[in-house]
């Protein structure tokens, strides 16, 4: 049997599977570590604009917003990738395409909890 490695097409969208799998567990350190893995390999082998390319790249914005403990830095950067992955996949697919619509509603939550965490809290500043 002949294996094919980590550029193969079908060995990156089992990783991204996997990534979303460790989503789902709650076990947000392990799926960052593959997708930091994972991505640069999908971005040369697959391209920037592919489906499986973006669709990493949001798991891996989903397990930096969800990871217990999850900083500012972390929330900021996942709504910067977010936000990268929304205007790529709107060039590629078109704005009413339903990939684009689910990256579209994320960042919407993400940056009004980014705003939220960034606004000094009424009650401090009485």
């Amino acid at each position: 049997m002949k294996y094919f490695g980590e550029e193969y097409g079908d060995t990156i969208l089992a990783a991204n599977n996997y990534g979303m799998a460790l989503n789902d567990l709650r076990r947000f350190e392990e799926a960052k570590a593959l997708l930091r893995k994972t991505i640069p390999v999908a971005r040369r082998v697959l391209g920037e604009g592919h489906h499986i390319t973006l669709t990493s790249r949001g798991v891996y914005a989903q397990a930096l917003c969800y990871a217990a403990g999850a900083t500012l830095d972390g929330l900021r950067e996942a709504v910067n990738e977010l936000e990268d992955v929304v205007r790529i996949a709107r060039r590629v697919f078109g704005n009413t395409h339903p990939v684009v619509a689910g990256f579209v509603h994320q960042l919407r939550a993400w940056r009004s909890e980014l705003a939220r965490r960034q606004t000094p809290s009424a009650s401090l500043s009485a």
